[in-house]
């Protein structure tokens, strides 16, 4: 039996019509404008060497967005005491919580709750959150973006020592209120 009559019969060719196209063997995987590299970052350590504050806690890139053409970025907060972020949500990114260590509070929506080493959290574009580290020992916390947006770019502007941040709007944020209280 030829091919093209193999897939007419299985029903192949309305599910997958580009299967009739062209022969297996000019199949061209698809192509991106710049293909990731596999790495691997040792525990503690930011990819770009780099040392950062947000004053509640030290943060070390994981995976930069320039690394996945925007569709990614990753941090890690260490240390994190008391504090946090204002209340706000992300217009275009979904963002992804990963508690390592100690304990901390979030609000998602209208919701608060607090997540223990092991817990995570996703909070869906649009969606009103914050978070502080429950006193006591300190907390470490992964976060991811995506897509990455200017996310990484806000975590370079804020960390300098006299940041000079840009309007929220830049970012892709809307401040909603103050942060999350924890005691």
């Amino acid at each position: 039996m030829n091919r093209r009559r193999f897939v007419q019969s299985a029903g192949i060719a309305a599910a997958f019509p580009f299967v009739l196209d062209q022969p297996a063997a000019q199949a061209e995987p698809p192509t991106t404008p710049s293909t990731p590299k596999a790495r691997v970052l040792p525990a503690g350590e930011d990819i770009f060497g780099a040392t950062r504050s947000l004053g509640f806690s030290h943060l070390a890139f994981k995976v930069s967005s320039s690394e996945t053409n925007g569709n990614l970025f990753v941090l890690q907060h260490t240390g994190m005491t008391p504090g946090g972020p204002p209340l706000h949500l992300h217009h275009a990114q979904e963002e992804w919580f990963h508690v390592e260590e100690g304990e901390v509070r979030f609000q998602i929506g209208e919701k608060q709750m607090t997540l223990k080493p092991g817990d995570t959290a996703l909070v869906p574009r649009s969606t009103p959150h914050a978070f502080s580290a429950v006193p006591g020992r300190p907390a470490k916390m992964t976060i991811a973006f995506s897509p990455a947006g200017n996310m990484e770019q806000f975590f370079l502007d804020s960390t300098h020592p006299n940041p000079t941040l840009r309007d929220a709007a830049f970012y892709g944020v809307t401040v909603l209120g103050p942060p999350l209280k924890t005691t």
